[in-house]
């Protein structure tokens, strides 16, 4: 039996009228697709997007960095830890620099060869600033990995959170996102919190200010907000939410953004699991929010809320309420 033009190898299989359904259907997502294409052509000069996997492969790249011996080459030495650290850091740098330029391009509107050499030089500049953070960031994640070991009494050793703690990750996630946050770089960062989100269930905007020695014990559904401020030594649950309470609308009915919406934790509170504060609150310093509360109004410091207890009555011979 002899084949059909469509049966030849490398062409596709079916009738002459389903490829012609095929062809207009693509005509049609082509000409409509609803702001949700991407097209060279739009912007002069404009460079390809971020790689999500190439930002992924940088944060772990820097994560071994950060825990040189725990990820990555394990049998590291004195001798050869500097040289591990160098190597990746030059790796890191070159392609660190290449994602922050595609990011400062995703997040202009209009580009000319004059921007683009700008653009070029900032990325360049911003990614020595953040490199030039990293003994900062570092002396911080240490301050993270001790609370979780003093704050969690199944760790036998802080290398345990480490290698194993959820929370831990996402912080380290965080950290490194915020940094590059403060520098004005657009999209990145949360490329970097939403890989953490997707691999511990823990979302924290990079624009969030969180102090050292934070824990986030188990993890799991635990939400920041962007413009949350938590202060030093607090302590999350999970299922914790330090979300907004409304979205104040512009004249056009849009959410109004860039306004503070989210609750600022002041130091050494701890809030339990399930619990949710919304809005622009305050949480005083040293205060004990219990789990399953709702809150959407500022606490005291040294407060200790609740929910109300449960009130069990015997009713005996008939009586009621």
């Amino acid at each position: 039996m002899s084949r059909t033009e469509t049966d030849k190898p490398g062409r596709p299989r079916g009738t002459a009228g389903e490829n012609g359904k095929l062809a207009s259907l693509v005509a049609e997502l082509c000409q409509a697709n609803g702001g949700l294409g991407r097209l060279p052509g739009e912007c002069p000069g404009r460079q390809p997007l971020p790689s999500r996997d190439v930002v992924i492969d940088i944060v772990e790249a820097l994560r071994t960095v950060l825990f040189p011996g725990y990820f990555g080459t394990s049998e590291l030495t004195a001798d050869s830890t500097a040289f591990h650290l160098g190597s990746t850091l030059d790796r890191v740098q070159r392609s660190l620099q290449e994602q922050i330029r595609r990011g400062l391009c995703f997040a202009c509107d209009n580009r000319s060869v004059e921007t683009r050499a700008e653009c070029d030089a900032r990325a360049e500049s911003i990614t020595r600033q953040f490199l030039a953070r990293l003994p900062e960031i570092r002396r911080i994640l240490a301050t993270d990995v001790q609370a979780a070991y003093e704050g969690d009494p199944a760790a036998t050793c802080p290398g345990e959170t480490i290698f194993c703690y959820p929370g831990v990750l996402a912080i380290t996630n965080y950290r490194l996102a915020h940094a590059l946050h403060t520098l004005g770089v657009p999209l990145i960062p949360r490329i970097i919190t939403e890989h953490a989100h997707s691999v511990t269930g823990i979302d924290i905007h990079p624009g969030a200010i969180i102090g050292e020695s934070f824990f986030i014990d188990h993890g799991t559904g635990v939400v920041i907000g962007e413009t949350s401020t938590i202060g030093k030594r607090v302590r999350l649950y999970q299922g914790v939410t330090l979300g907004a309470k409304s979205f104040p609308l512009d004249k056009d009915g849009n959410p109004i953004k860039g306004i503070k919406r989210h609750p600022d934790v002041e130091d050494d509170v701890i809030i339990y699991s399930e619990a949710t504060i919304l809005g622009p609150v305050v949480i005083g310093r040293s205060s004990v929010i219990g789990g399953n509360v709702w809150l959407v109004r500022n606490v005291p410091p040294g407060s200790r809320v609740t929910q109300a207890q449960v009130r069990q009555d015997a009713f005996e011979n008939g009586a009621g309420i």
